[in-house]
């Protein structure tokens, strides 16, 4: 039977989440996602995607030797990804930096209230 690589719970063997600490296990291999192996002594992570960009939060990482996030390097290249318009880029930006845009704020604020008096 599964266990739950963080709590040691028991698994059903469809179950996408651990019923006692709710780890998500798709991380941690799941039936019906492939699971990708090494090819030699080099670990996976040496030529992943996400480990090269630093958004690899698998436990094993950097040593992992199986992973069902694997994406090489070079299929970085093969990814179309959508074009955005002016006005979607300016709001994604204002959504991913609203601590920036709100320290604008307080002092462009600021410094109305001192013009003022």
């Amino acid at each position: 039977m599964l266990s739950c690589s963080r709590c040691q719970a028991p698994l059903e063997p469809t179950a996408l989440r651990c019923p006692r600490c709710g780890l998500t296990l798709k991380a941690h291999g799941h039936p019906g996602i492939p699971l990708h192996r090494t090819e030699g002594d080099e670990p996976l992570c040496a030529t992943c995607l996400y480990d090269a960009d630093d958004t690899c939060n698998f436990p094993q990482r950097p040593h992992a030797e199986t992973c069902t996030l694997y994406r090489p390097v070079n299929a970085a290249q093969d990814i179309d990804l959508p074009t955005l318009s002016p006005g979607q880029q300016v709001s994604f930006w204002l959504r991913n930096h609203r601590g920036l845009v709100g320290i604008v704020g307080l002092l462009l604020l600021s410094l109305a209230l001192v013009l003022v008096r």
